[in-house]
């Protein structure tokens, strides 16, 4: 899995990071049980500080997305993905809310919304060869 932080953004690194993660995992191109490069590998990989990645696994951890073990180091969780909980929908309406109130300011009408949201699913759960025809 290729990683591109913007070093440049608003939002921070370890953000960056754990979302391309969840990116990858939601998209298929990392599997359950995939094993991750250490936080000193990527760390140096990519040019980052080895407590940034540090947070961003640990806040993986936390949400489910990957384990943590001492023989095989960290992996994509083996067992599944978390499961949809009131408190993760509480989260998602929190982060959604002032973004569809940004598009409705700007002029988005409701159809315009869904068909982004649609856009947006569709380029991440595409599959390789759906990829590589379009």
């Amino acid at each position: 899995m290729i990683i591109e932080l913007d070093m440049q953004s608003d939002v921070p690194i370890y953000t960056q990071l754990v979302n391309q993660i969840i990116e990858g995992i939601a998209s298929g191109r990392l599997k359950l049980g995939e094993p991750l490069p250490s936080v000193r590998s990527l760390a140096s990989d990519i040019g980052i500080n080895l407590h940034t990645v540090n947070k961003a696994y640990t806040l993986l951890k936390q949400d489910g997305y990957i384990q943590v073990h001492r023989q095989r180091g960290v992996v994509v969780d083996p067992n599944g993905m978390p499961p949809v909980t009131e408190e993760f929908m509480i989260k998602q309406h929190n982060q959604l809310k002032p973004i569809v109130a940004e598009a409705i300011c700007r002029g988005m009408n409701k159809q315009q919304l869904m068909d982004l949201l649609e856009q947006i699913h569709q380029e991440i759960t595409k599959t390789d060869s759906e990829k590589e025809n379009a």
